[in-house]
């Protein structure tokens, strides 16, 4: 019988994951480790060689730091669950014009549910990942919390997670830097793991084209947009482009026009299919509406509350104040933010807790 009793970590390959199983394997948890196949990436129609959590290697790897501890390793085949829900959501968001964020939906709605179904019928009382972060309870609330890594921090992504699910998780790297970890990789013998390099792609766009990836997902999609008009914003006609799903808020690079100054994309118009450019001061929001929510550290927000707000997962945050009314959060910043794009996930702080989150509905000017 282990000390502390059975727990179900999801390895994907890397690093942090596999230095997550390690540490709970030390503290004398019975562990088995589990890697979820989420896509399958030559249906993609790439053109790379396949990387990242659903490749074969990571795969292997996952399974060789199984194998050197003696713990039980399973691989997960989520395919049609993923692709039916996060695949289909984040094609359906650039159809509406807005930006998804498919990490963060699959983190919340597939992952956490796919590992605890699993570890119910595996007889494990928690799951664990490799996030950065930290999880702790207070006033009857599970509460995420930034991990002491600043640069690693990955609270961001954890805001969809609910209390029951919550309430079976541990996050074993919340209290250590990269640096550190790697270097625990290294101290067991894991020099190639400690050595191996960080995958920033979305796992079923491995090529980062996420343009080209729509194209094959839906063949007829280029012509049905393509013709669109860039506007200013006093709707004068600039020129045309190539559809309105193949742009997003604060885009500069990759326009294909010339207006003798920095042009970025400040609004997307499906029912139009124009395209708005300005200048970055027309990319600035005062505020936000925000829904789809849930909430950690409190139950709801009854009075305005004072937060960092994050727009987004390398955003830095910003001071303003939010209150709740029904389903939806209204925020408004202390200060002008930029690049708040309708889609994405924002995120509410208060300190180093995660107050809460929810979908960006809309920007206000």
């Amino acid at each position: 019988m282990s000390k502390h009793g059975r727990i179900l970590v999801a390895m994907s390959g890397g690093i942090d994951s596999s230095l997550a199983a390690v540490l709970l394997h030390e503290q004398g948890y019975e562990v088995i480790g589990m890697t979820m196949k989420t896509w399958d990436y030559a249906s993609s129609g790439g053109t790379k060689k396949e990387t990242g959590c659903c490749s074969l290697d990571s795969i292997n790897d996952a399974r060789n730091v199984a194998v050197q501890l003696g713990f039980p390793h399973y691989i997960l085949d989520i395919r049609n669950e993923f692709g039916d829900y996060v695949i289909d959501h984040f094609t359906n968001e650039y159809l509406e014009g807005r930006t998804p964020n498919p990490c963060v939906l699959c983190n919340t709605h597939i992952k956490w549910d796919a590992l605890l179904r699993r570890a119910d019928k595996l007889d494990c009382e928690f799951i664990a990942t490799g996030h950065y972060a930290n999880l702790r309870e207070e006033n009857g609330r599970h509460v995420v919390s930034k991990g002491l890594d600043a640069w690693k921090d990955q609270s961001y992504v954890l805001w969809g997670v609910s209390q029951e699910s919550l309430g079976r998780t541990q996050l074993p790297l919340g209290n250590f830097r990269k640096s550190e970890i790697r270097e625990m990789a290294k101290e067991r013998g894991f020099f190639e793991l400690a050595s191996k390099a960080e995958s920033y792609e979305i796992c079923f766009v491995p090529d980062n084209d996420y343009r080209g990836f729509l194209k094959r997902r839906i063949p007829t999609l280029e012509a049905e947009v393509a013709g669109g008009n860039f506007i200013d914003h006093e709707g004068k006609v600039l020129g045309t482009h190539e559809g309105y799903p193949f742009y997003t808020i604060g885009q500069r690079k990759g326009l294909g026009i010339a207006l003798g100054y920095p042009a970025f994309v400040t609004e997307i118009r499906k029912d139009t299919n124009e395209v708005v450019l300005g200048r970055d001061r027309d990319l600035e929001r005062t505020g936000m509406v925000v829904g789809q929510l849930n909430l950690q550290k409190y139950a709801s927000i009854p009075e305005p509350l004072e937060t960092v707000t994050k727009v987004r997962y390398k955003h830095e945050g910003t001071p303003a104040v939010i209150s709740q009314t029904g389903d939806k959060i209204e925020a408004t910043f202390h200060e002008p933010v930029t690049g708040v794009a309708p889609g994405q996930a924002a995120v509410f702080y208060e300190g180093d807790d995660v107050i809460g989150g929810g979908w960006i509905l809309k920007a206000v000017k």
